[in-house]
């Protein structure tokens, strides 16, 4: 069966060596309880819980599966029992305010524990993670009332919550939604639609779940201007156990995710509650959806770290051929298959988006801490870097863990293509991270077209700034120019492909499009090879001093270097690609499309 250890170490590395996560803290109003003996703690507690009880389920929830009955939604055998110890673990309330019962440390912090659960047992993760959403939702937009009568049950784990959004007809598109809400006379609305593809919308883990909705008052205008906001339970709180009008209609048969409940909703003249102006729902929706664009960049994550975990236990183990330079265990029948050169390259690969990624994510938690609690030109830069890079983190990372999970089975051959090694289903469950919460496609025209080029550029060079004065200060360290050559050039170039393609594209509009995917792929590696750099930078000094696992931090240096030389390069082909234009892909008639 396989496993997951978390990877304290590694965590450690990132937060208090690369990050200096104590000083984050200490300058942040409310995060003074963040103590490094806390941090510690509380992500051995969560190591145990991920490795222990979530990580064995892994399997059992894609063998069974949830099961449909009448509406009523059964989770696989151990989750809601799994669910009961995360509740009694008080995990739910980790990352919110202690007036609604939350125990008021860092979001920051959260993000450690769900990288750890996540990377166990997504789909299992997936269900407390939507409660996640819908508490940040109706923190910032909820009424008070609103907040003690469902935010407070959320944040104690007793009801989970989701965000319901699509519909048959729609996805991406939600100025098409359908579902209505008619006003009442005491204040409340009656919702009617239909919504699909809901994670979490039914189970049977919790006593309520509140649901997130977004639908059209009578006379709301047209398109994404007539969108609101309303909470939505299964059950009213005053008359808890009887329906809403809220049911499950199906759930839908999955490439994976198996253990995670899609549902189709039906609401019907179900009570509802406003949440935000009316018409502004969008808005509102943008706090969940930013916070789950975040949540599924850290499942690209985990998806890297599970398959680099399991492949390299693999690779030790299994005997195939003889290394090309000779017996490298004479001892045995054969070599382990880690001493080929191409299959280094894939777990060189994993590993290098694994722990590039954490590091990214991590940052990008900081800054979360930092548009929450920060006040001035501080908060108002880090939410200005924070949206450049979620589309980054959320696109990038998702599609190199898919990378990496794909490697993961082809380091397995042909027993990764059985399901009882579990990497079958790595690559199953990792695929819809690149489609839910927006697409590849969706997250880099919101990165180039929106972030960067409607605000002239000034949203890249507020990371391009970042990056400059980070090779401007180690300019003169011999020891890193490997590195910082590199990086500068990229820097530059970066600045030089934005500019071409936005003077294009004020010619013709479909250059955005035809080069937004390649710019988001050429953004992450860059954003990535930043981050390898100062990992690096961070290594060579402790080595230097003689401080620490000198084995660590020299395996630090030498993925680096595979970074720079096998896995940046990437950008050169990207380069080329974007700057081609839209017409070798516009050119061809529609009709010409046959077969």
């Amino acid at each position: 069966m396989p496993e997951y250890k978390a990877p304290l170490r590694d965590m450690n590395f990132v937060l208090n060596e690369v990050l200096n996560t104590e000083q984050h803290y200490q300058s942040l109003p409310g995060c003074e309880e963040a103590t490094p003996d806390m941090v510690s703690a509380i992500m051995e507690e969560g190591a145990k819980f991920a490795e222990r009880v979530l990580s064995p389920l892994n399997q059992v929830g894609d063998q069974q599966g949830c099961t449909w009955d009448d509406g009523a939604v059964i989770t696989p055998e151990g989750f809601k029992e799994a669910y009961q110890q995360f509740v009694e673990g008080g995990w739910p309330s980790l990352a919110h305010e202690t007036e609604y019962g939350g125990q008021g440390l860092p979001e920051s912090l959260g993000i450690l524990i769900n990288e750890m659960v996540g990377t166990a047992n997504w789909s299992w993760s997936m269900y407390p993670g939507l409660s996640h959403g819908a508490m940040n939702t109706l923190d910032a937009h909820g009424t008070e009332d609103q907040k003690q009568t469902y935010l407070t049950k959320l944040v104690s784990g007793e009801w989970t919550g989701t965000m319901c959004l699509t519909e048959p007809h729609c996805g991406t598109d939600l100025g098409m939604l359908r579902t209505k809400a008619e006003p009442q006379e005491d204040g409340s609305y009656k919702i009617s639609g239909t919504k699909i593809f809901i994670s979490a919308g039914e189970h049977d883990m919790a006593d309520n779940i509140v649901h997130i909705v977004l639908a059209r008052l009578p006379d709301a205008p047209e398109g994404t201007k007539g969108i609101s906001l309303f909470i939505v339970p299964k059950h009213l709180p005053e008359t808890l156990g009887e329906d809403n009008g809220v049911s499950c209609g199906s759930l839908e048969h999955k490439m994976g995710i198996h253990g995670n409940a899609t549902c189709v909703m039906n609401f019907d003249n179900a009570t509802g509650y406003l949440i935000g102006p009316a018409n502004k729902g969008l808005n509102c929706m943008f706090t969940f959806m930013n916070t789950a664009r975040l949540g599924t960049a850290l499942q690209g994550l985990a998806h890297a770290e599970w398959g680099f975990q399991n492949s390299l236990v693999y690779a030790k183990d299994r005997l195939q051929m003889r290394a090309l330079t000779g017996p490298a265990r004479p001892d045995k029948p054969a070599d382990p298959i880690i001493v080929h050169p191409e299959v280094r390259k894939m777990l060189l690969t994993q590993k290098a988006f694994a722990e590039g990624g954490r590091a990214l994510i991590y940052y990008c938690a900081q800054l979360v801490d930092k548009v929450k609690l920060a006040e001035g030109e501080e908060k108002a830069q880090a939410d200005a870097l924070l949206a450049f890079l979620t589309p980054i983190a959320k696109a990038f990372l998702t599609e190199v863990g898919f990378e990496s999970a794909n490697h993961g089975l082809q380091i397995f051959g042909g027993h990764g293509f059985i399901a009882e090694w579990g990497m079958e289903q790595n690559v199953r469950d990792s695929r819809i991270s690149m489609l839910y919460e927006g697409t590849t496609q969706i997250q880099a025209l919101d990165l180039l077209g929106r972030k960067v080029l409607m605000t002239q550029g000034e949203s890249l060079k507020g990371f391009t700034k970042i990056l400059h004065k980070f090779c401007q200060a180690e300019s003169d360290n011999a020891d890193l120019a490997e590195f910082i050559k590199p990086l500068v050039e990229l820097n530059k170039e970066w600045g030089d492909i934005t500019m071409k393609v936005g003077m294009k594209a004020m010619q013709n509009r479909d250059e955005v499009g035809a080069a937004s995917v390649d710019y988001l792929m050429y953004s992450g590696y860059a954003v990535l090879g930043y981050f390898w750099a100062r990992m690096a930078k961070v290594a060579q000094e402790k080595l230097a001093a003689g401080e620490g696992d000198a084995a660590f931090y020299q395996a630090k240096i030498n993925t680096a270097k595979f970074y720079f030389e096998r896995i940046l390069p990437r950008t050169r082909s990207l380069v080329v690609t974007m700057q081609s234009g839209a017409d070798n892909l516009m050119s061809l008639e529609e009709e010409h499309f046959a077969f």
